[in-house]
């Protein structure tokens, strides 16, 4: 089964973004009717300015525009989760995490790094033959994603849309930003894409925690139908033998299975 499509309604800044560019306007008002308070104008203004970039640095807030952290009640009630996979295809991890979810007959969606995706063109193709979905986790998955501004951030968002279309045929609706960071003109250059903010219910840590029972522990504490998952295939910490979701994947779906629950895809 799919995730339903999501509806992309007109676009509007969250409560959150109108109160900050009310303190913007104000500051700018107060400013030029008493020259004389300036500094006070400038000191809102840097607090304003404190506070967004501290929402932008908690991943799963919606503040700053729609986020899914949940999938929808009908979906929770019927025990359905999604597992997320990031920043692959990686030829030397993704062929094994494919055989594990066919073992145990699961889906999940990969949000893959558009570059990874062109380069690893076959592989990308695989992922969705076996009835997976690729979704956008941006161009380069560079660390300064969230600094950057509208126009390069719309380059790096349409840029994967490209990449992963013209290597799949098929266009992602969902976005996930790297490392869940980011500002607030992310919203509005979704909301043009026509893309969903994606995030997660719980992560495992996979990228710096390499023991698999610690991980696993943290995606299933409290597992439930609606939950989404998040693991990596890309930049995954490494056993003393192979990458991290190696190991906890075929012990998180043994325990989806026993909790009846049942892993969908986008």
């Amino acid at each position: 089964m799919k995730i339903p499509i999501p509806s992309i309604s007109p676009w509007r800044p969250t409560p959150f973004l109108q109160a900050s560019l009310a303190v913007h306007g104000g500051a700018v008002a107060v400013a030029a009717a008493a020259p004389s308070l300036w500094p006070w104008a400038l000191g809102s203004v840097v607090l304003d300015h404190a506070f967004v970039a501290a929402v932008g640095l908690w991943p799963r807030s919606k503040a700053l525009g729609a986020n899914m952290t949940r999938l929808d009640d009908a979906a929770a009630r019927r025990g359905e989760i999604w597992i997320t996979i990031d920043d692959g295809p990686d030829p030397a991890v993704t062929p094994q995490v494919l055989k594990i979810l066919e073992a145990h007959g699961a889906q999940a969606s990969f949000f893959c790094i558009g570059q990874r995706v062109t380069q690893y063109a076959s592989l990308a193709r695989e992922i969705v033959a076996a009835g997976h979905a690729i979704e956008n986790h941006s161009e380069r998955h560079v660390h300064y994603f969230s600094v950057m501004g509208p126009s390069s951030m719309r380059d790096e968002v349409a840029r994967a849309q490209e990449s992963i279309e013209n290597v799949t045929g098929k266009r992602p609706r969902y976005f996930r930003a790297p490392a869940g960071l980011r500002n607030p003109f992310l919203d509005y250059v979704l909301h043009k894409q026509g893309l969903r903010l994606a995030s997660w219910t719980r992560r495992g840590f996979d990228t710096r925690e390499s023991d698999a029972k610690v991980i696993l522990r943290r995606l299933t504490k409290n597992l439930a139908g609606g939950d989404i998952l998040l693991l990596h295939d890309g930049h995954a910490a490494r056993t003393a033998n192979q990458a991290v979701i190696l190991d906890v994947l075929p012990r998180l779906l043994d325990e989806i299975a026993a909790h009846k629950l049942n892993a969908i895809t986008s």
